[in-house]
């Protein structure tokens, strides 16, 4: 399949997917499309069993492997979802709720990825498919971090406090970061590659590629102000914008830095200073319908290839199916240990309680961890750490991600 062909049928499917969930079923984008693509492919599957001539699974297993999902994410379209995210905030607001955002995204992914990776070690144990403890640590920094294409999706429809929706977004921004980072070093422990990490080892390459991340990120967005602030045409800001995202994502990967977090940061000053970056209120508009539709397309594209992912790397083995139910309970156990220190440090709110709740439930995953969990070499554990993983990224976004508009009118009713 050409690229050209590929790259048109997924824009053709995200679409028709994006108006059956909005237009047809009513439901948020990022669930309604992740749904429908994995009962689309849950069906064929069905019907290819049931009709063997028909054998619509093997194009779509060519179609999954043709988009090549970890490197498509990894290494070019999370650019463009983070920044477009990080254009839309609130930097202000986002820097008073700083140090509650930073444990989220730095202690919170280390305490997710410990509990998260024992439970499923010790889940594995008891089924009687013993998987190694350091490939369970790997599952839990791929699950670690929170998605922000599905966080902020729920979050524009969730009535919440300014300071709690602002901790939610920031962490969804940076933790991608800090997940990536430890998932790497775990992975080098675990497939032997790195014999030598220490903890001030550990703590110098997560201060090295996390502050030479903000450095990196500060830097091109102090570039690209100067540069927009000089242009007087919407084509002109547009084209920087996107370069921006581009150029920050790829040299930071060049230099050994975190891309997600230099891109995030170039996002959040380009959006902080947007008065000064538009020649009129016009291009303004039109800035902001860009990214808006950037955001939305890529989303609808990702989501779908994420719900094929899933259903066709289904098994109904007894071992498997147990990993899936357990996973995703797992998953909110780590995530409750996870905000709890932040909670009682940084919420001075008197309703602490319906705050962890939300932080709980708003911890949606996405395509970020199938990303890394289907990066990981072919070894025997693999399609049992895919599979956990897919339950607690299907078990978040419809279940989650659906529901917690819900809970936050409840725990807070007036917003």
């Amino acid at each position: 399949m050409g690229t050209f062909e590929l790259l048109s049928l997924l824009l053709t499917l995200a679409a028709l997917f994006s108006f059956a969930s909005r237009g047809l079923l009513g439901l948020p984008a990022t669930a309604g499309v992740f749904l429908l693509a994995f009962g689309f492919a849950f069906a064929t599957a069905v019907v290819g069993t049931l009709v063997p001539a028909i054998d619509i699974r093997a194009w779509e297993e060519r179609l999954v492997t043709s988009a090549h999902l970890p490197e498509a994410l990894l290494e070019g379209v999370l650019a463009f979802l983070l920044f477009a995210g990080a254009v839309e905030q609130d930097s202000g607001t986002l820097w008073r709720r700083r140090w509650a955002v930073a444990l989220l995204a730095t202690l919170g992914v280390v305490i997710s990825t410990a509990v998260m990776g024992t439970g499923m070690w010790l889940v594995f144990d008891a089924m009687g498919q013993p998987v190694p403890l350091i490939w369970c640590l790997v599952l839990g920094a791929a699950l670690a971090p929170t998605d922000p294409v599905a966080v902020l999706a729920v979050l524009r429809k969730a009535p919440l406090p300014e300071g709690l929706r602002t901790a939610i977004a920031g962490e969804s921004l940076f933790n991608d970061g800090m997940g990536v980072v430890l998932f790497a070093l775990l992975l080098g422990l675990a497939t032997g590659t790195d014999t030598d990490v220490t903890v001030l080892g550990v703590a110098w390459d997560i201060v090295k590629e996390a502050g030479g991340g903000v450095l990196l990120g500060l830097a091109t967005g102090s570039l690209a102000f100067w540069a927009k602030s000089r242009a007087d045409d919407a084509a002109v800001e547009l084209s920087i914008s996107l370069a921006l995202a581009a150029a920050t994502y790829s040299l930071a990967q060049r230099l050994g830095l975190s891309g997600p977090i230099a891109v995030v940061v170039a996002g959040l000053l380009i959006g902080n200073t947007a008065r000064h970056h538009v020649s009129s209120e016009r291009t303004g508009f039109i800035m902001k319908a860009f990214w808006s539709m950037v955001d939305a397309i890529l989303n609808a594209i990702l989501f779908m290839l994420v719900g094929l992912e899933a259903a066709v790397v289904l098994s109904w083995q007894a071992p498997v199916m147990t990993a899936a139910v357990l996973a995703p309970l797992l998953a909110l156990v780590a995530r409750l240990a996870s905000v709890l220190p932040v909670v009682a440090v940084h919420l001075r709110s008197q309703r602490k309680a319906a705050a962890t709740a939300v932080l709980t439930w708003g911890g949606v995953r996405g395509g970020i961890a199938v990303a890394l969990v289907l990066s990981l070499p072919d070894n025997p554990q693999r399609d049992l750490l895919l599979v956990a993983c897919y339950a607690v990224v299907a078990f978040t976004i419809i279940v989650q991600s659906l529901t917690l508009g819900r809970l936050a009118r409840r725990l807070f009713p007036d917003g």
